[in-house]
């Protein structure tokens, strides 16, 4: 029987109170941009509401305070693994003959450091994804926060996660809870997120220069988008910025002067902001000229959010090496800041075809309902999960195969459910069983050598009914939620 958190309030609601809060809620989200384009139904003209539930969602005040305080040591831990050359060397060695995509990423990489680096400086805007986790029927004061992992790359809901707050504010007061908004905390992510966006822009110190977002060929998480660009022009009305996707600048769409400066249709570009290029299919075409764009961004002198270095810090092989024993330690020397990053990690296991990586894949293979399978890949969608017997069935096909190496193995993380009402566009709402990932957003901004800036950036959180696997809400799985922060 699993542990579960009582709802923020009663939802108990009638048929014509659900009916009335419901319909002024999509309402609310419609007209207010928590929205994203229909996938089923796409067009460039219209919008869904986004995926809701209706009420926030209980989440330990204390863990969530934690969550905030540690993330300036996140953004460090990031930026420290991608300016150490040998660290990521080391540690994506055999990701490389066995991942395609990662060796790319990590040719582009090498290829850069031996021409030598055009901009020291790089831009972090991320996000560290956890959950609440403890042993099977323990109390809820035993959960305690467990790290899914770091994207660092397209680390998106700047816009929804701060908005979906808002949304909750409104349904609280239309519920008669006006009193309880102080447990919603404030959420300035996307102001952050621009704001960081925009200090990297005045440190390259070109008045006339743009700032790059790189987008997919259809973008459905449009209002997410959006909503960065507008807040960059709230805040330095001076500031344009340039929408395109990696097949126009690699067919053309952008060149380097003899000083590599960006150039994009005329214009000098400052910042470069990756909401594409991290998974496979994003470089589709068959003379590779998305790898050229790619290439010729890492060479040129625009900061770039990420870096490929920044990027290839984030991927899953990274997370797995820094929780074995005495690999963190590699990365700081201060025992303090080693033991907090430590006490978030969940069970992370190499696949590597090596005695160790046996053991793992044995391990999983016996009792696949309690880990997950993680390639090196963003974005959602990806993993494979032992509950359908799946973990199992893969690694027994793997056996000796190196393409198991690209995978990691993790401990599932077992938070506690939470009853809500699920809010999906052209269906009916449904009173589900929950469970929730909270992301805390990070800025941070430096050099090799020196941080210039380092900061949290606000939050999001993301609910799925607990029978489902993967919670992305762009990929139609989740639903968009807020904190209400209670006291166990």
């Amino acid at each position: 029987m699993s542990t579960r958190l009582e709802p923020c309030v009663s939802i108990d609601f009638d048929s014509s109170t659900l009916d009335e809060i419901v319909t002024k809620a999509k309402d609310w989200a419609l007209m207010h941009g928590v929205c994203m384009r229909s996938r089923q139904n796409f067009s460039p003209d219209s919008i869904n509401f986004a995926p809701f539930v209706l009420v926030p969602s209980a989440f330990p005040k204390k863990e969530f305070e934690k969550a905030i305080e540690l993330q300036t040591l996140v953004n460090e831990m990031i930026h420290r693994i991608a300016n150490n050359y040998e660290f990521l060397k080391s540690t994506l060695a055999i990701t490389n003959t066995v991942d395609p995509f990662t060796a790319q990423l990590f040719k582009i990489y090498t290829t850069v450091q031996e021409e030598g680096v055009s901009q020291a400086i790089d831009l972090g805007l991320m996000r560290s994804d956890v959950m609440l986790g403890a042993e099977p029927e323990m109390p809820l004061s035993s959960f305690k926060l467990r790290q899914v992992e770091v994207n660092t790359i397209a680390a998106g809901f700047g816009w929804l996660g701060p908005s979906s707050g808002r949304l909750h504010r409104f349904v609280m007061q239309e519920l008669s809870h006006g009193d309880k908004l102080q447990q919603l905390p404030e959420n300035n992510a996307l102001e952050a997120l621009c704001g960081g966006m925009l200090k990297a822009w005045e440190i390259y110190n070109q008045p006339q220069a743009v700032i790059l977002f790189i987008i997919e060929e259809i973008t459905y998480n449009i209002c997410d988008q959006r909503f960065h660009e507008f807040e960059i022009r709230k805040q330095n009305p001076n500031v344009r910025v340039v929408r395109r996707n990696l097949t126009q600048l690699g067919r053309g769409g952008a060149s380097l002067d003899a000083e590599k400066k960006l150039i994009v249709d005329g214009h000098e570009v400052a910042v470069i902001y990756f909401r594409c290029g991290y998974a496979p299919d994003q470089y589709m075409s068959a003379d590779g000229c998305e790898w050229d764009a790619r290439l010729m961004m890492e060479r040129s002198k625009a900061i770039k959010c990420p870096s490929i270095s920044y990027h290839l810090a984030g991927t899953k092989k990274v997370q797995q090496v820094l929780a074995d024993p005495g690999n963190l330690e590699r990365i700081f020397d201060d025992p303090d800041k080693v033991a907090r990053l430590r006490d978030v990690f969940t069970g992370l296991y190499s696949l590597d075809l090596d005695e160790e990586g046996d053991r793992a894949a044995e391990m999983a293979i016996q009792n696949p309902e309690k880990y997950v399978l993680k390639p090196q890949r963003e974005g959602g969608g990806n993993n494979v999960y032992g509950e359908e017997a799946s973990v199992g069935e893969v690694l027994k096909q793997l056996k000796g195969n190196p393409e198991r190496a690209s995978y990691i193995l993790m401990d599932v993380i077992k938070p506690p459910l939470l009853q809500n009402w699920m809010v999906r566009p052209s269906t009916q709402p449904m009173r589900v069983d929950t469970l929730s990932e909270l992301g805390i957003f990070g800025v941070i901004i430096g050099t090799a050598k020196e941080i210039l800036h380092n900061s949290v950036g606000g939050h999001m959180l993301r609910t799925k009914i607990h029978t489902a696997n993967e919670g992305g809400v762009a990929a139609g799985l989740g639903a968009l939620d807020s904190p209400f922060l209670v006291d166990l």
